[in-house]
């Protein structure tokens, strides 16, 4: 299994952890419920996406901006990270098309904002996914 200092070279091309990231990937790693309170522009999302990146299945992220998913998606992808994003934006067939590519496709996030989780849609979907982490992100 890669370290989380060689997944961080390998897809952030970062040499080193900002101060605290370690301790805080540390916790998640060892299952602990995890709080990471850094400053914008700290690092945070890289604390709970390298921890998944080095499990097998998918990191559940609940994130209430759209805006913000659709930058994360976006910027995962441009590392060559597979990742979706199920928001209110999508209509029945992008959400469903979405939740079958993460139950059977090779993707390793999938965020979601706090109402999708609620939609019918999502919870029929919910126990196909092979989840090994869940993240809230920016949580307001």
């Amino acid at each position: 299994m890669s370290s989380s200092l060689s997944i961080l070279q390998e897809y952030w091309n970062h040499k080193s952890f900002r101060p605290q990231q370690e301790v805080i990937i540390q916790s998640v790693l060892e299952g602990k419920d995890t709080i990471a309170l850094l400053p914008t522009g700290g690092g945070k999302s890289v604390c709970y996406q390298v921890p998944s990146l080095m499990k097998e299945g998918l990191c559940l992220v609940i994130s209430p901006l759209i805006a913000l998913m659709k930058d994360q998606v976006a910027n995962l992808k441009k590392r060559n990270i597979p990742a979706l994003a199920l928001h209110s934006g999508q209509t029945f067939y992008e959400v469903k098309q979405t939740l079958q590519d993460a139950i059977h496709g090779n993707y390793k996030f999938l965020y979601v904002s706090p109402e999708r989780l609620q939609s019918r849609i999502f919870n029929e979907h919910l126990s196909a996914l092979s989840i090994n982490l869940i993240a809230v992100d920016e949580a307001h």
